[in-house]
């Protein structure tokens, strides 16, 4: 994936939503302290953490509107990727993260772990939202596997549903992980990306069971399991 492609599309998508005028300066002055740092890296790293964890207040929180030619773009860029449902800070977050270069990989891990590492509820959403169009992605997988363990809805959702990452770089036992986990806590499954295409043998083999223990208590089956148990 082109990241500066990718960037560049998520800024025209701000650009195009309402009264944007104001989080677009505010984006684009943010983006020039970023890069005026005096260390070795050229980089202003405190910019780059005190934007992301302020962003609401410059940008709001408005639902985004996305038209048809850029959740092409998006999919064409990133196949999976969209945007859709998403709010305007989640974006600006989203946008943000590509702005950290990404030659220098050890800073790049280390930057953005930090994020996951303090992030409150909605900076974790958009962190594993990003997931996708982050450089180095076999270096979150850490992280990606935490959000499927983590208690709260969004950013379980943040992982699981519309989100192409886990489908390309999870193995075997944390996919089946991520797709118990959804039925457990009654996601639509539906929404997973990858679903038919990482069926696979063990899987089947334990949602059987699991449906069959649910039969035996008297209790209903998730819906489209038997998109997985056939």
């Amino acid at each position: 994936m082109n990241i500066l492609q990718m960037s560049e599309t998520l800024f025209y998508l701000i650009e195009q939503q309402a009264n944007s005028e104001k989080a677009i300066n505010y984006l684009r002055q943010q983006v020039d302290l970023l890069q005026g740092g005096t260390g070795p890296s050229g980089l202003h790293i405190p910019v780059f953490y005190r934007v992301f964890t302020a962003l609401p207040r410059f940008v709001g929180k408005q639902p985004i509107e996305v038209p048809a030619d850029l959740t092409f773009a998006l999919e064409q860029l990133r196949p999976g990727f969209t945007v859709s449902g998403w709010t305007l800070d989640r974006l600006a977050r989203v946008w943000w993260l590509l702005q950290l270069p990404a030659d220098d990989e050890s800073l790049y891990v280390k930057t953005i772990t930090e994020l996951f590492k303090a992030g409150e509820l909605n900076e974790l959403v958009a962190l594993y939202s990003a997931l996708p169009i982050l450089a180095y992605p076999d270096a979150w997988r850490f992280q990606a596997t935490e959000g499927i363990r983590n208690n709260i809805a969004d950013v379980q959702s943040a992982i699981m549903l519309h989100n192409p990452y886990p489908a390309d770089h999870f193995d075997e036992a944390a996919w089946n992980q991520l797709i118990l986990k959804a039925f457990f806590t009654d996601k639509d499954v539906t929404q997973i990306i990858g679903l038919n295409e990482r069926k696979n043998a063990r899987l089947a083999h334990t949602l059987a069971d699991y449906a069959a223990e649910r039969r035996a208590a008297g209790r209903s089956l998730p819906p489209h399991i038997e998109l997985l148990t056939d």
